[in-house]
């Protein structure tokens, strides 16, 4: 499932692909993103953000980690494997707090980890740094 918001508009704003089985942590990730100056697409599964990632080639993805087919890190890696899709900045979003769930994660590729609940201030400064160059 995809939620369109801005596509359609200025297309030099940067995509952000925001990847949640939850459907109230995708709404939570949806409103946040409303706030910051981007597009964006959704994904409720791994292998459909594998799909969006390639097709659309977002400047960013926020990534659950326990999704319903496929974890995070095997999207990852997916990712990274594929030569259109492997500089794509992913930021692991997870419930998974321990640290060394949070290590194996950063170790598989993601770039940063935050995790659920997040602080929306901590997760907007980490959408605007990794998209600061591009906005």
């Amino acid at each position: 499932m995809t939620e369109n918001c801005g596509l359609e508009c200025n297309l030099k704003r940067p995509l952000i692909l925001a990847v949640d089985d939850d459907e109230d942590n995708l709404e939570l990730l949806v409103q946040l993103l409303q706030f910051v100056e981007c597009s964006f697409i959704t994904a409720e599964d791994g292998k459909n953000a594998v799909e969006m990632a390639r097709q659309y080639r977002p400047d960013l993805i926020l990534l659950d980690m326990m999704l319903p087919d496929i974890s995070g890190v095997e999207v990852t890696q997916s990712l990274q494997e594929n030569p259109l899709t492997k500089d794509i900045p992913v930021v692991a979003v997870t419930a998974m707090a321990k640290p060394e769930n949070q290590q194996h994660f950063l170790a598989k590729g993601c770039l940063e980890c935050v995790t659920k609940p997040y602080s929306i201030d901590e997760l907007e400064n980490i959408i605007h740094y990794y998209l600061s160059n591009q906005i």
